[in-house]
């Protein structure tokens, strides 16, 4: 029987965001999804949207409907799908993840039923009933539909031997509390072919090799994203129609999302965009104290008229807000970045970079054109930049203030190792092969080192083992805390993006990276430490006690002849931006002889002029 595009929906979805777990990329579930004629899917990760924005830009891509979910198991033995039908379920949804994580210990998460009982009754919820007692089971749905509005009974029949027994229960349930069915599926793989990845990662995820697991794994392959033929074969029409219909009620789209910066940054009188203005022209005077030049007068004008069309003035200010602080306890900093290099983060301080000497053409920085949020990354001595961070938190608060994220995933090295462990290989052998890979190298070099390990790179255990390596390849292992991004809201960070405990004491990080802000077009600011600025501050230091000259970042002479001999020399050890290998390779080939030399002379040695054969650190061409 040919099946519809209305017939179904998948709304109970884990993707390997649910880490160790969920053994497929959000975006393979959706491009599956869509290749079967899904009406749409639903992203439901343990206690996280982390993957959520990646499932967005592919539902986008492949025009399939997509609701925004999470799974939760509640210390009950209660497991719950919630799904944001619209904006403010989700700021629900992820002010509860963030209460379950911020309780906990990093990676970890804890909810009761009494945790919900405020602040989630807009959010759908599909209630997955456990095996206890009946008694026990249907106690858990009158306090459930005491507490959702929108309740359903998820039926999840996956072939396992007990399938009968489950829907007998769900009927009775929903008979006993008047609750509706849908069915669901427990996804974790986007096919069936996935499934020896999967016991993997529950091998790495339990500590014990596969063998060792027995009813630990999953007894077959059933939680994969099925055809809706053989769907039509195990439910009742009826319960994929529903599907449908709750889906059709979840219309939030991630798109909504829109940033705002906190309001306290501009007096009350006063506009952003005047504010701003103020602030510039109040900076240039002090640049300039015996007038502004025309010129740069201009350019101003001409950058604070861009920003305020782009609605930017938040960000600049923010910057400057932070960079003040810093100055103001004598901490040194310095921006860079797009976006730092113009007149306006000059005249604010953010930068050193004068505009009169340099002539950068701010378009190249903030476009309309591009429509690409501005980026200004600022350094501050590594020693006290823990002092900035406790600022950031103090002014806004931990409900307004977090660090972005960043996506720890599997590269060669991690991969062997872990995946050599749940196979149970030789861990002598595992450890070999590891030390002898780079994160460049590709498949058959790790052939080649088995064979030069003395194994047969043939046989069947080695070849699944190399299959699974390359499948766990690029996987997302676990989120960890970036260098210094910042993300700071006007109000609650919470109901924007969930919020969960770093590692490092007195730290939180949202649940996105750096790639999903840009993507969803939200602004960070990045704090950075550099080791270099904490030099200089001791050079200062230095030379204010052995010779009495007070210098500043700003009244160190500029292109001295000496600095720019020894760099055309290579002499660079230790200089921020040209101590690399390559930086100190191409240095006595171009000889830069001032700023704008040297700039140019570390714009090529990147990888973009690399790869396209522009130029090469290390090879001459031809003549």
């Amino acid at each position: 029987m040919a099946a519809s595009l209305e017939q179904f929906a998948e709304l109970h979805c884990r993707s390997n965001f649910t880490f160790l777990t969920g053994a497929s990329h959000p975006e393979a579930l959706v491009a599956r999804a869509a290749t079967l004629g899904y009406r749409g899917l639903a992203l439901t990760d343990e206690c996280s949207v982390a993957g959520a924005v990646r499932a967005h830009l592919a539902a986008k891509a492949h025009g399939l409907e997509l609701a925004i979910g999470t799974e939760i198991n509640l210390l009950e033995n209660v497991k719950l799908v919630l799904l944001a039908p619209h904006r403010k379920a989700y700021g629900q949804l992820s002010s509860l993840i963030s209460r379950a994580r911020r309780r906990s210990p990093k990676g970890e998460y804890s909810l009761a039923l009494a945790d919900l009982g405020w602040g989630v009754a807009e959010c759908l919820a599909l209630w997955v009933p456990g095996n206890e007692p009946f008694e026990t089971v249907l106690g858990h749905g009158r306090a459930l539909k005491q507490l959702f509005p929108k309740l359903w009974i998820a039926l999840e029949l996956l072939q396992d031997g007990d399938d009968l027994d489950i829907a007998a229960r769900a009927l009775t349930l929903s008979m006993r509390l008047d609750l509706p069915l849908v069915a669901s599926n427990d996804v974790l793989m986007d096919s069936a072919s996935t499934k020896p990845l999967q016991d993997v990662l529950t091998a790495i995820r339990l500590k014990r090799p596969v063998a060792s697991l027995g009813t630990a794994l999953y007894a077959n392959a059933e939680r994969h994203l099925r055809p809706i033929e053989r769907l039509l074969e195990i439910y009742p029409r009826e319960l994929l129609a529903e599907s449908v219909r709750i889906l059709e009620a979840c219309t939030f789209s991630l798109d909504e999302l829109r940033y705002e910066y906190p309001r306290e940054l501009v007096p009350p009188h006063l506009t952003p965009a005047r504010h701003l203005h103020e602030l510039t022209f109040a900076g240039a005077t002090e640049r300039w104290p015996d007038g502004v030049p025309n010129d740069v007068r201009a350019l101003v004008e001409k950058e604070l008229l861009l920003i305020a069309e782009l609605g930017y003035e938040y960000y600049f200010l923010t910057v400057h807000d932070i960079v003040a602080f810093a100055r103001s306890q004598h901490i040194l900093c310095q921006g860079r970045g797009s976006a730092a290099n113009s007149a306006v983060c000059y005249c604010l301080g953010i930068t050193e970079v004068d505009p009169s000497r340099m002539h950068l053409l701010f378009e190249r920085f903030v476009s309309k054109e591009r429509n690409e949020p501005p980026d200004i990354d600022v350094d501050f001595e590594h020693e006290r930049r823990e002092e900035v961070i406790q600022y950031i938190y103090k002014r806004y608060g931990r409900h307004r203030a977090a660090i972005t994220a960043t996506l720890i995933t599997y590269r060669p090295r991690s991969a062997i190792r872990d995946v050599g462990k749940a196979l149970g290989l030789d861990l002598d052998l595992v450890d070999l092969l590891a030390k002898s890979l780079s994160w460049w190298d590709e498949r058959d070099v790790l052939e080649q080192r088995c064979r030069e390990a003395g194994v047969d790179p043939g046989s069947h255990i080695v070849q699944q083992f190399l299959s699974l390596v390359q499948q766990v390849l690029g996987f997302p292992r676990h989120l960890s805390q970036h260098v210094g991004g910042f993300v700071i809201s006007r109000g609650p960070l919470a109901e924007l993006v969930p919020i969960e405990n770093a590692a490092m004491a007195d730290r939180t990080v949202i649940q996105w990276d750096k790639d999903d802000l840009d993507a969803l077009g939200l602004l960070k600011v990045d704090v950075l430490g550099l080791g270099m600025l904490t030099a200089i501050r001791k050079t200062f230091d230095h030379l204010q006690a052995l010779a009495g000259r007070s210098l500043t970042m700003s009244t160190v002479p500029a292109e001295d002849p000496e600095t720019y001999r020894m760099l055309q020399r290579g002499d660079s050890v230790g200089v921020f931006q040209v101590e690399s290998r390559a930086q100190m390779s191409m240095l006595p080939r171009l000889k830069p002889s001032n700023f704008y030399d040297l700039v140019i002379e570390v714009a090529i040695v990147r990888p973009g002029p690399i790869q396209g054969n522009m130029v090469h650190p290390y090879l001459r061409r031809r003549q």
